[in-house]
């Protein structure tokens, strides 16, 4: 019996099990898939458990309670003055990659491919122009160690103009050729989409982060105690929050038969331009924070009675703008980013009057958030090696997860000082990280 258990012991030690047991993101992500094909009615929109209200709002709120727990309210209130950063990830996260994508849309329907589907095309545009996801970016930026207050601000500010924004992106693609024939402007439903974004936005994001930081500050020791009581057992409630999120818009998707809708050939089109547009974006928002000229132009801050008034006031004005590691690591997962929780009531409330092509639109959105959750997830491992590569201090973390492990958003704060590991942006934006 002994040698049994002991034999058992030393497979469950393994390093090829270890490796194993550290997937059970993807594991589960894909059997959640599996049963969202075979069961849509339970998790869809308006299925049995009502997942527009359980998961879009319950398991949304959730994430961002855990964020207003563990978040230093000076330090949440510093990112959000932090206008420099907003424009930088709201232009990418918006200008930038629809324009992008729309000039690839453009290519692919001059190329008159019959395998392509006109509609799937205009459900491409759709998701650039949606903004950044509501809950995954978070759980990335937290777990890679990057600015997890300053994502917060943006899921907050981007989804609120995103209401606003995202329809008039979709009016300025789809007003003339060569996509005209997917325009949504009906004049119906576009008062009702923006209660419907004010709403969701107001009661999953805002109210549990007020919440969060309301307990944080009145209840600190209890606070702590239940913090610590997660991180202890390992409960990752970031991460269980995120898959059903994930789970309940396949369900939505699979009801409404938008793969079946779609050919293979298309399904796999998408795939693949999903996941290199992504990674594009994922570079482009690097350059985009960390811009090689700026450190060439202002390689030191202004000495007195040395430098010239024109190199100090440059100065101010422009080196804030490469961003320290910590805010670059959030825009870049919340500038590729883009929400289905939200991104589907956008394109349903815009094409209330088509809903014949309702399964060919969403089907983009719905593939794009699977895949950018998966690459999200083996870009942390890399982050976080980028981000302790000049901190020594760090170097010696024994706690330091894979990229592919669960997020931890409880992970380095003290909840008896309140005091978290993220610096505000203001204070570091004129530091020259090498």
């Amino acid at each position: 019996m002994k040698n049994q258990d002991s034999k058992i012991r030393k497979i469950w030690t393994h390093p090829i099990t270890e490796y194993l047991k550290s997937q059970w993101f993807f594991f589960c992500l894909a059997i959640l898939i599996v049963i969202a094909r075979f069961a849509p009615n339970f998790a869809r929109d308006g299925g049995l458990i009502r997942g527009q209200y359980s998961i879009g709002y319950g398991c949304v709120a959730w994430i961002f309670l855990q964020s207003g727990l563990g978040m230093k309210s000076k330090s949440l209130m510093a990112n959000m003055l932090n206008w420099r950063a907003h424009t930088t990830i709201l232009i990418l996260s918006f200008l930038i990659t629809s324009s992008i994508v729309y000039g690839f849309c453009c290519a692919v329907k001059a190329a008159k491919n019959p395998k392509i589907d006109d509609w799937v095309l205009i459900g491409l545009i759709l998701t650039a122009t949606c903004p950044t996801t509501v809950a995954s970016n978070v759980i990335m930026t937290t777990d890679a160690g990057g600015n997890d207050l300053l994502c917060v601000c943006e899921v907050f500010i981007g989804n609120l103009l995103g209401a606003f924004i995202t329809p008039a992106l979709v009016q300025m693609f789809t007003g003339q050729a060569p996509f005209q024939y997917g325009n949504p402007a009906t004049g119906n439903g576009i008062g009702a989409l923006y209660g419907r974004v004010m709403k969701q936005v107001g009661l999953s994001v805002f109210v549990p982060l007020f919440v969060g930081q309301v307990i944080q500050n009145v209840f600190p020791k209890y606070t702590a105690y239940y913090m610590g009581f997660l991180k202890k057992y390992h409960i990752k409630i970031g991460s269980y929050m995120l898959l059903l999120i994930i789970f309940s818009s396949f369900s939505t998707a699979f009801y409404q038969n938008s793969f079946a809708s779609v050919s293979h050939v298309c399904i796999i089109f998408i795939c693949f331009f999903n996941l290199g547009i992504y990674i594009f974006f994922t570079g482009l928002s690097y350059l985009c924070a960390r811009p090689w000229f700026i450190i060439k132009l202002f390689p030191h801050e202004p000495i007195d009675g040395k430098s010239t008034r024109l190199y100090r006031y440059s100065y101010s004005l422009f080196r804030p703008f490469y961003y320290s590691k910590e805010d670059a690591i959030c825009i870049m997962f919340c500038g590729p980013a883009k929400t289905a929780a939200l991104g589907v009531s956008l394109i349903t409330s815009q094409y209330a009057d088509k809903k014949e092509h309702l399964g060919k639109l969403l089907v983009p959105l719905v593939l794009y958030q699977a895949e950018q959750v998966m690459t999200a997830s083996l870009f942390v491992s890399l982050f976080k090696r980028w981000l302790r590569k000049d901190d020594p201090s760090n170097g010696s973390e024994s706690s330091s997860t894979s990229g592919n492990e669960e997020p931890d958003l409880e992970k380095n704060i003290s909840m008896e000082t309140g005091h978290n590991r993220t610096v505000p942006s203001k204070t570091i934006a004129f530091q020259d990280s090498k």
